[in-house]
């Protein structure tokens, strides 16, 4: 079968979605998005702590990758989830809405990529939001597409307790993680939205696609897996995938395709159809069409540890632990729209400096009036009553890669993340460690805090090597993949500051691969602003 369109956008996640919105809304330009996942019908997807249900385990709506062992990480394959089907994984991640510091944003400036300052990004970051809450209004928008909303949780009690103890600890308040001090400890904003029957998650899918579904010049197909890009010499004329029924397709473009698959998908099309380092792809069959050796390269993630503790009252979230409180806390928000389902259990933060030396706040803590021995649920939530901080640095210096399996488009990638092998990383996640344990010795927790239960009592926290291997031996992913098709103009670059691929026409990648460092925060919100902004470039130069 052959199709002809404007645009094929390629990936209906965080910013896939944003592009199908905007590149379609002149009502003239033709546009085909493609999902390898299906439509986001889970009702686990819309319920705000609904993503317990979908993180733990593979399935229609995660991915559920692995890493390869590392001895860095005590040769442990780590679990990476992430999204598949409509809005990616913004239909799966804990909603949180951080943009991260204007530092990181001068830094992609400073690079030498033109037009990607924190000046320049701040009115795409306005234009995608609509928001509900208190914050600095100045920093905010208030009419776009994607509802964000501050946590006003009010039935859990020890997370106001968290916030007084880190300004016990010595830390500063901040009103706004998003606004002009992102320094401090605060309440979340999340991706959520008020509806009449209740909180509902608030995804890319829900807020770009869903509402513009029945344009007649946007085309969508799911359940379909791209293998390659068509080329006439360096130019790129479409892609070739292949649907559930196995037919095989060729659909060209008029004007360009846009790589929106994700940090670890957008690269692995690109070295499938021949871009990329012929190191890595012509020993699996594939003729080279353009060497780009930095695909696939500078991958960078945040890798957490949890503290967590027993708590001496029954006071936590843990009241909606058990099997049978779990579906009653589900029925009540079916029926109401309330309760503990209502809200995402991560509904406080906080970000620090690691150490007196940082020029920056360069760590995040996540806090939940829960404790649970792993931080992606697949042990399940215990019963005992307890909180946790997952605490990660939030410009590791590491940097890893990820590389074909094989040249079969149904393979998943192997995966090298390479978290901790740079000292630095070592010293900052240990004090950042250290920093979470003292917030949780403060006097605010005195009449909750417990027994240690995440490290146990057993782990001599004060003895640096005891220390830096448990660091090695518990941390895992927070979900941040980002980088593996930087945006830049040296060797290892992947696009320029347009998001056009080198030395290829016709293509540009758009998605969090293309951010050259990674950002201090989630990144959702700049896989938003990233696309917000791509779209404008494209209507520039068309």
């Amino acid at each position: 079968m052959e199709k002809t369109f404007d645009y094929v956008v390629v990936g209906a996640g965080s910013s896939g979605c944003v592009m199908a919105n905007r590149l379609s809304e002149d009502g003239e330009k033709s546009v085909l998005l493609l999902e390898a996942g299906g439509k986001d019908k889970n009702m686990f997807i819309h319920m705000p702590s609904g993503y317990s249900q979908i993180v733990p385990t593979k399935n229609d709506s995660n991915y559920g990758f692995e890493t390869e062992p590392e001895s860095t990480t005590n040769n442990r394959h780590l679990y990476w989830p992430r999204g598949k089907g409509w809005g990616g994984s913004s239909s799966i991640n804990a909603m949180i809405y951080i943009r991260g510091h204007a530092y990181d944003y001068d830094l992609w400036r400073q690079q030498g990529n033109e037009g990607w300052s924190y000046e320049d990004v701040l009115p795409y970051f306005k234009k995608a939001e609509n928001f509900h809450g208190d914050g600095d209004e100045e920093f905010h928008g208030y009419d776009g597409p994607l509802h964000v909303k501050k946590s006003n949780r009010q039935d859990d009690l020890l997370l106001d307790k968290f916030i007084e103890a880190g300004q016990q600890a010595g830390f500063p308040y901040t009103r706004d993680f998003n606004g002009a001090q992102q320094e401090g400890f605060s309440r979340y904003e999340h991706t959520i939205n008020d509806t009449p029957r209740g909180p509902r998650r608030w995804s890319s899918a829900r807020a770009y696609l869903h509402p513009v579904l029945n344009r007649k010049n946007l085309s969508n197909e799911t359940n379909v897996t791209v293998d390659k890009l068509i080329f006439d010499g360096k130019k790129a004329k479409g892609i070739e995938y292949v649907n559930e029924k196995g037919v095989r397709t060729k659909c060209f473009v008029n004007d360009e395709v846009i790589l929106s698959a994700g940090a670890l998908s957008s690269p692995q099309i690109l070295m499938r159809s021949g871009i990329g380092d012929s190191n890595e792809i012509t020993k699996h069959g594939i003729g080279m069409v353009h060497e780009l050796k930095g695909v696939g390269k500078n991958l960078q993630d945040h890798y957490g540890v949890t503290c967590s503790f027993y708590a001496t009252k029954p006071v936590t979230l843990h009241r909606s632990a058990s099997w049978l409180k779990t579906q009653l806390a589900g029925v009540k928000y079916l029926l109401l729209g309330s309760g503990d389902a209502a809200y995402p259990p991560c509904s406080g933060g906080a970000f620090f400096k690691s150490s007196p030396d940082k020029d920056l706040p360069d760590t995040q803590l996540h806090y939940v009036s829960f404790q649970s021995p792993d931080q992606h649920f697949r042990e399940g939530v215990t019963l005992e009553h307890g909180f946790s901080s997952i605490a990660y640095i939030c410009r590791p210096q590491s940097r890893g890669y990820l590389t074909l399996k094989s040249a079969d488009a149904e393979d998943e990638p192997l995966l090298y993340p390479n978290y901790l092998s740079e000292e630095e990383d070592v010293i900052d996640l240990r004090n950042a460690f250290r920093e979470t344990r003292r917030i949780f010795m403060q006097p605010a927790f005195d009449e909750y805090r417990g027994e240690p239960a995440k490290p146990g009592p057993e782990l001599n926290v004060d003895d640096d090597a005891e220390l830096d291997n448990w660091l090695r031996d518990t941390g895992e992913s927070l979900y941040h993949p980002v980088s593996t098709c930087k945006m830049g103009s040296d060797e290892m670059s992947v696009v320029d500051d347009k998001l056009k691929v080198h030395g290829i026409d016709g293509l540009r990648v758009v998605d969090a691969s293309i951010m050259p460092t990674l950002i201090a925060g989630n990144t959702n919100a700049p896989a938003i602003m990233i696309a917000e902004k791509a779209a404008d470039l494209i209507r520039q130069a068309s």
